[in-house]
């Protein structure tokens, strides 16, 4: 029922970012497509929750009735996205100039690290590098202590992917009225540059250094931070505003002659140490029977194995079971054309005959 339903995606098979695209795609009820090699892991069932809700095709693209295949698959596709190196689609003859000539209302996307052109296009990386090109890795960490890699979520998923997904509905929408296709070029350096806007515009007012854990939510400051608890636990706050603020000194009972200098840098350090030994007092769940559901602006610090088990994300369905195994639902939720999962991870090849059939490709020999 998603507000995709009736648009057909072609996802060329990979890794990373451009199979969590093809996820939010397919949960918000896209016919997506998975173009897979025929030496595909997945050739046995693989509980992959970025493969829900998507059929599964394998093609040789070295040969050429498989690749006159993809091309009819192309004709009917109002989008194809890949997340290759700049060029591979090209060695396989299927450049956008090739598959727009097929189909000139195709939606391109391609996806990269560094982008389609550039002097670093061409070389590895991954999303380490195109956060640290970008100026986001270095500025995440403690003071005088080097970055803190944020694991692949800021690069491959959200300067990558949402930036993918994201310009794929843009230009459904353009299409629609201009009646033509265009190519999407996703750079994760250019993404991740955007993701850093803010504070780009805080250094500019003079609101924020380059020395990463010094500023106000950056971890630098007092009242936006995680703590550690009585269990070894953590606890966070973001007491940011002044309200707040004054509401975690009543919780907390601290000394308001102390802390009611709140936004003074040259505090910080020391506020942060008596709130270091105040969290130490309590357990997590102390802590949470405490401040959990005030306006402190207080969550405990859950793993991803606790997270499906807290009572707001209970209440909401945020996590769901596909194929035996927890896991997040989709996101964000409509009024009306609800988003589902539909089914599970495929094995690789699955559904050919049903793909061909329903996109009315039914010529005998690509039923073989």
């Amino acid at each position: 029922m998603g507000p995709l339903q009736g648009i057909k995606i072609i996802e060329m098979g990979g890794l990373g970012p451009a199979p969590f695209a093809g996820m939010m795609l397919a949960d918000m009820g896209a016919d997506v497509i998975l173009v897979e090699r025929p030496n595909s892991l997945y050739q046995f069932k693989i509980p992959d929750g970025t493969r829900r809700g998507k059929r599964s095709i394998i093609l040789d693209l070295k040969k050429e009735e498989d690749k006159n295949t993809l091309l009819e698959l192309i004709e009917k596709a109002d989008v194809l996205f890949e997340g290759f190196r700049p060029g591979v689609m090209e060695r396989l003859g299927l450049s956008p100039e090739i598959c727009m000539e097929r189909n000139p209302k195709l939606i391109f996307g391609r996806m990269t690290g560094w982008g389609q052109e550039g002097p670093l296009s061409h070389v590895a990386g991954h999303d380490i590098n195109y956060i640290s090109l970008s100026g986001v890795l270095h500025a995440i960490g403690r003071p005088h202590e080097k970055p803190v890699v944020p694991i692949n979520l800021v690069g491959d998923y959200g300067g990558g992917a949402m930036f993918l997904v994201t310009g794929i509905l843009a230009t459904l929408i353009e299409t629609q009225k201009s009646g033509k296709g265009q190519v999407i070029d996703v750079a994760m350096t250019d993404g991740s540059a955007v993701l850093m806007s803010v504070f780009h515009t805080l250094h500019s007012l003079g609101r924020w250094t380059t020395q990463r854990g010094t500023n106000f939510i950056d971890s630098g400051s007092h009242y936006y931070d995680a703590y550690k608890t009585q269990d070894n636990k953590y606890i966070s706050i973001g007491s940011l505003e002044p309200q707040f603020y004054q509401l975690l000194i009543e919780k907390l009972e601290l000394d308001i002659e102390v802390f009611q200098d709140q936004n003074n840098p040259e505090k910080w350090k020391e506020l942060k140490s008596i709130l270091t030994q105040k969290f130490k007092t309590k357990t997590q769940k102390e802590w949470c029977d405490l401040l959990e559901g005030t306006d402190v602006c207080f969550a405990p610090v859950l793993s991803y194995e606790e997270a499906p088990h807290h009572p707001h994300n209970k209440a909401r369905n945020t996590y769901i079971e596909v194929d035996g195994i927890l896991q997040p639902a989709p996101a964000p939720r409509f009024s009306r054309t609800k988003s589902e999962v539909k089914h599970g991870s495929h094995t690789a090849g699955e559904d050919k005959e049903n793909i061909l059939k329903d996109w009315g490709i039914n010529h005998k020999e690509n039923q073989t």
